[in-house]
């Protein structure tokens, strides 16, 4: 995927005015998590855009702007945006982004007993010191960079040295970007805890172009299924063993190049894996999609069912676990629901108008609705809300329309047994948040 980006760089125009897409050969090879990578250290990772790509032969996808919206009053723009500027830069709602970035994470979910490590079967993961966001900027970082044209630089690279095998004192230098679903896994959920060890898993599954999420999580249940001996040395090929890089490295290019059956079936996912050798139970996916890196509770859970693309980022569960245990209460199911509802409604807006997330913070609402009104669109919050809620709606009726049921989800077993901070999670009130969730939306 690397020189897939430096050719089209050389052939294509726009420099400085475009964006260029492109799959790795886990796309071409149709890996069901396959992702698409996008300036080269950012990836559309989740749900296998890549192999989408694959199936159309589409390589790569260049798309050159050379037009600007209108400001209809110039004086209230320049206001606005040094507001949102000083915001971002000064304020300390980015910070976190730009001296740590999401790297941060490690050592506090660690804390709480809510990093997932080793496919859920430990509470705390001894290595998390060493792949933490401090450890890695302290010894590996080596740039910050930005997207286009934001001034936080939140992009983390990690400058990876190591030695020539035939020449002493010369190393090869390669910049890996990270941060914490790839520490969390590449790292605690397959017991890695080998910094270095880390990044070249993490450059592999770049590499390839694979959704890091997904491979992690698959790498964890197939260790798990061939430690219990559900499968055995002809299916996994190499021997697996929790914090094992090197077979998890051989592993990886299995899943692309998919030698058997086994990897075959590993290449579609955990889910369809575990329904064809066993070890369900501790398959690790949540409507198909393996899960992100938050052990938090309820709420994180039933967002990971319930949300549009099965993402920790369509509703933020774990920060409404986060928010419920610091304030010392336990949210019932129909008010998991609701807070689910009402965030994933307000990020369909501000993803919409392509906002970062990480910024959501700054975009609040009103500064929204101020922001299109200098462009010419005239819509107050509640307009705003509304067409959150109708996109939102619209997006799970067209999945519920191709076959999607809700009152049918699998619950992964294993989430039952693992305990988090808000305590055990109970399956009856899974179901019932997810029920209530769709029946909020009218789709019940």
């Amino acid at each position: 995927s690397f020189t897939v980006g430096r050719v089209v760089r050389e052939r294509e125009p726009g420099a400085g005015f475009r964006t260029i897409m492109r799959i790795g050969r886990a796309g071409e090879k149709l890996v069901s998590y396959a992702s698409v990578i996008t300036e080269t250290y950012r990836h559309f990772g989740r749900l296998g855009l890549g192999a989408v790509f694959g199936s159309k032969r589409l390589k790569a996808v260049v798309v050159h702007g050379d037009q600007a919206l209108k400001v209809a009053d110039p004086p209230r723009y320049r206001d606005l945006y040094s507001r949102v500027f000083n915001e971002a830069v000064r304020s300390t709602l980015m910070k976190k982004y730009h001296d740590l970035g999401t790297a941060a994470n490690v050592l506090p979910l660690n804390a709480m007993k809510a990093l997932p490590t080793k496919n859920l079967t430990q509470q705390g993961f001894e290595g998390a010191e060493d792949i933490s966001g401090e450890a890695l900027a302290e010894r590996y970082l080596g740039r910050r960079i930005a997207c286009s044209n934001c001034p936080v630089a939140c992009i983390h690279l990690a400058a990876l040295r190591e030695p020539y095998v035939d020449e002493p004192y010369f190393y090869k230098t390669t910049f890996v970007s990270y941060d914490y679903e790839l520490l969390y896994s590449l790292g605690s959920m397959i017991g890695v805890g080998d910094a270095q060890g880390l990044l070249k898993l993490i450059h592999r599954v770049d590499e390839l172009g694979l959704d890091a999420m997904s491979t992690g999580v698959a790498l964890a249940w197939a260790t798990e299924a061939y430690l219990r001996g559900v499968v055995g040395d002809d299916e996994v090929l190499v021997k697996l063993s929790w914090g094992d890089v090197d077979a998890y490295l051989k592993a990886v290019g299995y899943i692309v190049d998919q030698p058997n059956e086994f990897y075959a079936s590993l290449a579609k996912g955990v889910e369809v894996a575990a329904s064809r050798y066993g070890g369900l139970d501790f398959a690790l996916s949540f409507g198909g999609l393996e899960m992100p890196g938050y052990q938090t509770g309820l709420a994180a859970y039933v967002g990971y069912l319930t949300g549009a693309r099965h993402s920790h980022l369509d509703s933020a569960g774990y920060s409404l676990d986060q928010r419920a245990l610091r304030e010392g209460r336990r949210p019932t199911p129909s008010e998991v629901a609701e807070a689910l509802v009402k965030e994933e409604a307000w990020r369909q807006v501000l993803t919409s108008l392509v906002v970062c997330l990480f910024a959501r913070e700054i975009y609040r609402p009103g500064l929204v609705a101020e922001a299109l009104s200098l462009v010419g669109l005239n819509l107050s919050v509640d307009d705003l809300n509304r067409l959150g809620v109708e996109i939102l709606r619209d997006k799970q009726r067209f999945k519920l329309r191709e076959g999607f049921d809700p009152l049918r989800l699998r619950v992964p077993k294993r989430i039952l047994e693992a305990p988090t901070p808000m305590g055990e999670v109970r399956e009856e009130d899974v179901r019932e948040a997810v029920r209530r969730y769709f029946e909020l939306l009218g789709l019940q």
